[in-house]
């Protein structure tokens, strides 16, 4: 079973500085048939203007993973951390009992594009951590590269929650195939591109949730990136 959430769908925040589109009900947007997925619980898909972002706020027994599309953002949080992510950088903070942070657009020029992904931890209380990992761009070229795990394994960041991420970025005609265990779930999520979905076409922000398959299979119509959650 395939349920298409159309990206004309998601809810929309956009003040001067940030343009949003959110798959899941957050802040003011509230759809009562679309508060999460499983334990997926937001996709923000944000643009950010030169030198502008968020101030520091902040944030409890969350995992938030941080994937940039262009642009750099830069972090820094009460737990002394200070970086700049880019594109193709994996950012992963616990935020466990508390913690704060500010996101920047680091360019003077050019905006961020981003996607920021929110997902309910295994437990509450957890020791606040930071983590951030580069993944080139050719490790994600026609395959299935992971990017978050329970584990940390292959590299990836490490997620207190059992779902594993991966990033794919697919050139036309690319086709690759990801098995999904008994009683697994998965969101795709289309960054950028147009891609089939076990033959269901999807484009640029859209998403889609999956059960009861064994396999999904995406098919690159044209150049794609894409984000596979597989969820307990």
């Amino acid at each position: 079973m395939i349920q298409v959430r159309p990206s004309y769908e998601r809810g929309h925040t956009k003040m001067g500085w940030l343009d949003s589109y959110h798959s899941f009900s957050f802040g003011d947007y509230y759809d009562p048939k679309h508060v999460g997925f499983r334990v997926l619980r937001v996709i923000n898909d944000d643009r950010i203007a030169p030198v502008m972002g968020f101030g520091f706020h902040p944030h409890r027994d969350m995992e938030i993973i941080t994937y940039v599309l262009e642009g750099a953002l830069e972090h820094k949080d009460s737990l002394g951390n200070g970086s700049v992510i880019r594109a193709g950088d994996v950012q992963r903070m616990s935020a466990g009992t508390g913690i704060l942070h500010s996101e920047f657009n680091a360019s003077q020029t050019e905006p961020v594009h981003l996607l920021q992904i929110w997902i309910l931890p295994e437990r509450q209380g957890l020791p606040p951590s930071y983590e951030q990992r580069t993944i080139a761009a050719e490790e994600k070229r026609g395959r299935l590269r992971l990017i978050a795990s329970r584990d940390g394994r292959e590299g990836s960041v490490t997620v207190h929650q059992d779902v594993d991420v991966y990033a794919a970025v697919l050139a036309p005609g690319d086709e690759v195939v990801h098995a999904l265990q008994p009683h697994r779930h998965a969101w795709v999520q289309v960054a950028r591109g147009d891609v089939t979905l076990n033959g269901v076409p999807l484009q640029t922000g859209d998403g889609a949730a999956v059960s009861e398959e064994e396999s999904i299979t995406l098919r690159a119509n044209v150049e794609t990136e894409v984000l596979v959650f597989d969820l307990s």
